[in-house]
């Protein structure tokens, strides 16, 4: 039986080497051949006790790193060879974990774990079906009541008495590929908003939501309005759920102040097509420019507010409650409509420009 000698024991031996013992001495004491001290030599000069353990230590942990460095692979290259199936069901998975398993060695646990199936679900065996009366019956009241989901047939099937679970009518009834077929939503069409430049201020406004959220995590909303013409934010609307009454009050109080638009534009979000905002638009006479779905650009004048708005406020202010939003944003509105020069508008502010044009 082959004796294993502790780091003390060979560290010692050397130590004797060194002191000026023979290394035959050496080897016939300890019972080891004098290739095998030279290795413990090469591998442990210099070294003490402590300093041998950790090495061994060491030695241990790089060696269970290759081993997992290995398995990872082996799992790689096996997930590769199996991309290519498509697995959703379980039953689609089974067969998956059995190639793994076959193919690459690998254990049922950790085949199971790369296919996303429990190692019971892999295990289980199905029970010949007992299903043959019920599904003709399903079928036929499918056949009798072609536009009844699968809930409605399970009530009628439960009220003659051929079953009670639910989950067993829709495994059939999707097996059997009964279900009902749902028209189609028809997409939201609307015909693109031309680009014209109004002439004038209060002509035409833009409106459109940003959202943030408070320090606590609350979220809230801003709605922006601002003058196409002069780039003038005509008004902001902070609260945390806007819908589209509020809007159109907030729409009715602006107009008090600044007088009616000919137009105002806005993409195609709930609180805009709501009933609140069409029947506004009929009372007041202000035509509703809806742009089409996904084209952000045709409604570009807000989206670049939107943009500075978030940049020199939102981004830069961290808002403990909704009334100190409400307070710097509103200290922004002023600096930005009287105070910050704009680019567009030969480096004038907004109202300075509208003043210029009147």
């Amino acid at each position: 039986m082959k004796k294993r000698y502790t780091e003390e024991q060979i560290i010692k031996a050397i130590k004797q080497h060194e002191a000026g013992a023979k290394v035959d001495d050496i080897c016939r004491e300890m019972g080891i051949s004098t290739g095998t001290f030279y290795n413990w030599r090469s591998k442990y000069a210099g070294l003490e006790v402590n300093e041998a353990k950790r090495l061994r230590e060491l030695e241990s942990e790089n060696n269970k790193l290759k081993k997992m460095l290995a398995d990872k692979m082996l799992e790689v290259e096996a997930m590769k060879d199996v991309l290519f199936k498509k697995v959703v069901t379980p039953a689609s998975k089974k067969p998956i974990v059995q190639y793994l398993i076959d193919g690459f060695s690998l254990s049922e646990r950790v085949a199971c774990k790369l296919a996303g199936l429990s190692r019971t679900a892999f295990r289980y065996q199905p029970k010949s079906g007992t299903d043959k009366g019920l599904r003709e019956r399903l079928k036929a009241l499918a056949t009798q009541y072609p536009r009844y989901g699968y809930l409605m047939l399970h009530g009628l099937l439960r009220g003659e008495g051929m079953v009670k679970n639910r989950k067993h009518i829709y495994r059939l009834y999707t097996e059997e590929g009964l279900q009902v077929r749902t028209k189609k939503r028809n997409k939201l069409t609307r015909p693109r908003q031309p680009m014209e430049v109004p002439t004038a201020p209060n002509q035409r406004w833009s409106m459109d939501f940003v959202s943030d959220q408070l320090s606590s995590g609350r979220r809230f909303r801003v709605l922006n309005v601002v003058d196409d013409y002069s780039r003038e934010m005509v008004g902001q609307l902070v609260s945390v759920s806007i819908s589209g009454r509020q809007v159109a009050r907030f729409l009715d109080q602006l107009i008090e102040q600044r007088g009616k638009p000919n137009k105002v534009v806005c993409d195609n979000g709930t609180e805009f097509t709501s009933k609140a905002m069409f029947f506004w638009s009929k009372e007041t006479g202000v035509t509703l420019g809806f742009i089409q779905p996904g084209k952000p650009t045709q409604n570009a004048f807000v989206e670049s507010l939107n943009g500075k708005f978030r940049n020199e406020c939102l981004n830069q202010h961290w808002f403990r409650t909704l009334d100190e939003a409400r307070y710097e944003i509103e200290l922004w509105r002023e600096h930005y409509n009287h105070v910050r020069p704009h680019s567009s508008l030969n480096y004038m502010s907004p109202v300075e420009y509208a003043k210029q044009a009147a």
